[in-house]
């Protein structure tokens, strides 16, 4: 039998992570498939991956600030290899480590631990049900990591944690129904209240509560007993707490097959009723951050009416606790499926309206809001029409689905037809969210674009799973947004696939590329040692100029790259940089380099100063 963990501690939580992932890795289109309230939308699995992706990258990095700090070196174990694709054996599998006499046991505090998954789910909730998922992790983060952390590790700890998680879930969501999720999480912390003994026996009544509300939600729900099956968000929590169970036993409880009621068929990947949102990219408007696509519509709020809000909205808001109940009233007036969760500062809005631009404005009013997601349902949508099924979107033969760092230059790859996945400074994506662009693209061949040398592995590791699920894909290196650039510029869909490619990947080796940030912390460099504040020049991923100043600095290293030749250079302006610098750089540019040509583009808040190539 493998070590498994005797009370609530960071190594319990990473655990748990691990097991979930992979559970709803396992589930996910089974998930998807069931997918029928309110819209179907067939996304619901998916949406739950990714958000404990991001909840299980987060306690990662919380492992791995820790070891850096103790002078160790972590062991793999990121969420990479928790995706669900490999059989993982107990606590050590989860965790990356053996567990070994000679191995000191200390790690994060609990609390560290707890913040970051919870963190973590909020800013990577997909879909309502996984911003669902995100307060309930929260309410447990409250009570695991209150101050008297010692009473809060043992099963009375797990009892009163999933009882606020439940508890604050539901007050989430502005007009919660039975039959969803939300009745499934107070049917587990019911459970959970009346277990004596251990976390293990704690987990193990809340499963089995829960396993016994999803069965019964389609008695609740109309929706669920005429397509035959049981609440999506319901059976993806299910699986989330039976990975809490073998966290604490080490034993996984029998995976249960999801109930179809008898006389009805069960709701399919080829059934109409999952078919896809239509779905609209709106334009990149600043200050607001990035529009885009969520797939799910909201999973524990009651079912919109026949001809109901043509738009879903979802944004991230920094805002004070007084603003958000502010925005709470407003947006209920303006429409319906509202959830609101999150708090310290930072909130995840979801709502249904036929004014999109009205709901963006109430969370300008209330605070800072980004990463704002708008679909709209579609003429033919049964969100807005009340029919049963929707068109199947056809496949386009070709799509390009690319990383970029910044807004702007989000923009700037959306209006040359490019998928776009935003990477914000310090959260490269995850595999699954650029598996989920793929499938956005909903091409028959598809062109990657990862524009960072460290996500090589992500996009492999996404490129294979879309394969498996029958997308021809070509996976191109490049190690830069400029370099992405170069390759989009030849991009032309109408030629052969292999022809296309070997084109972009062409036009991508031969840019050169280069940054200029400003250093955090003293460290050493190939130019010297750097001071914290320090601007620097890196070309090709090595600094190779230390300055003061961030014109001076970017001149240096564009002379450095133009002397070795060149025909276009690129720049990529970040928000920071100074406002004089472009016009700078392409006053030297034509004064010393007659045959080269300069481009400007702006890429707002995409971590570097500067970004620069050289074609």
């Amino acid at each position: 039998m493998p070590q498994v963990p005797q009370r609530l501690d960071a190594s319990a939580v990473r655990a748990w992570c691990g097991f979930a992932l992979r559970a709803l890795g396992r589930a996910r289109e089974e998930i998807d498939a069931i997918n029928v309230y309110p819209v179907a939308d067939g996304d619901t699995g998916t949406n739950l991956y990714l958000t404990v992706e991001s909840a299980t990258a987060a306690v990662e990095a919380v492992f791995a600030g820790h070891a850096a700090l103790a002078g160790g070196k972590e062991a793999p174990g990121g969420p990479e290899a928790l995706d669900g694709r490999e059989a993982l054996d107990g606590h050590e599998a989860v965790t990356g480590q053996a567990v070994s006499p000679g191995r000191a046991p200390e790690g994060p505090a609990l609390a560290d631990a707890v913040h970051a998954m919870a963190h973590g789910a909020l800013i990577g909730a997909r879909g309502n049900s996984g911003t669902i998922l995100a307060q309930l992790l929260r309410g447990m983060a409250q009570v695991l990591a209150a101050d008297s952390d010692a009473t809060h590790t043992d099963g009375q700890g797990l009892r009163l944690a999933l009882r606020r998680a439940a508890d604050s879930a539901r007050q989430a969501v502005v007009h919660p129904v039975e039959g969803t999720v939300l009745t499934v999480a107070s049917a587990a912390a019911d459970a959970a209240s009346g277990a004596e003994g251990d976390c293990g026996a704690v987990a193990r009544a809340a499963y089995e509560g829960a396993r016994a509300a999803l069965a019964a939600t389609p008695g609740q729900l109309a929706v669920l007993e005429r397509a035959g099956v049981v609440d999506a968000g319901g059976r993806g929590l299910v699986a989330v707490l039976g990975a809490l169970v073998e966290t604490f036993t080490g034993e996984a409880p029998a995976a249960a097959a999801v109930p179809v009621l008898a006389g009805h068929a069960r709701v399919g990947a080829d059934s109409g009723a999952t078919g896809l949102h239509a779905r609209v990219d709106a334009a990149v408007t600043e200050p607001l951050g990035e529009l885009g696509e969520v797939g799910e519509c909201a999973d524990g709020t009651p079912a919109p009416e026949e001809g109901g809000p043509a738009f879903e909205v979802i944004y991230l808001l920094e805002a004070e606790d007084a603003a958000v109940a502010r925005l709470r009233d407003r947006l209920d007036a303006l429409g319906d499926s509202l959830v609101v969760v999150g708090g310290d500062g930072l909130w995840n809005v979801h709502v249904h309206v036929d004014d999109a631009g009205a709901a963006v404005e109430a969370g300008v009013e209330a605070g800072r809001p980004y990463r704002i997601r708008i679909t709209h349902f579609g003429l033919d949508d049964a969100h807005t029409t009340g029919a049963g099924s929707r068109p199947v979107r056809e496949r386009v033969e070709r799509a390009v689905v690319a990383v970029v760092p910044g807004e702007g230059l989000a923009g700037l790859y959306a209006e040359a037809g490019a998928t776009t996945v935003l990477a914000r400074p310090g959260e490269p994506p995850a595999s699954g969210e650029l598996v989920e662009a793929v499938r956005r693209a909903h091409a028959r061949e598809v062109v990657l674009l990862p524009n960072d040398a460290e996500l090589r592995h992500t996009a492999a590791a996404a490129a294979e799973q879309a394969r498996a699920e029958g997308v021809r894909v070509a996976l191109i290196p490049t190690r830069s947004a400029v370099q992405g650039i170069a390759a989009l510029a030849v991009h032309e869909p109408g030629r052969r696939f292999d022809e296309d490619v070997v084109a972009m990947t062409s036009a991508a080796g031969a840019t050169r590329y280069a940054e200029v940030e400003v250093a955090e912390r003293q460290s050493w460099t190939m130019a010297g040692i750097c001071q914290a504040g320090d601007i620097l020049g890196l070309i090709e991923g090595d600094v190779a100029v230390i300055g003061s100043d961030v014109t001076a600095t970017a001149e240096a290293v564009l002379n450095r790259m133009l002397a070795a030749g060149g025909e276009m250079v690129t720049l990529v302006l970040g928000d920071e940089a100074p406002d004089t610098i472009a016009a700078h750089l392409e006053s030297r540019v034509r004064e010393s380099y007659l045959a080269v040509d300069t481009v400007v583009y702006r890429g707002g808040r995409q971590g570097a100063l500067l970004l620069i190539g050289v074609e």
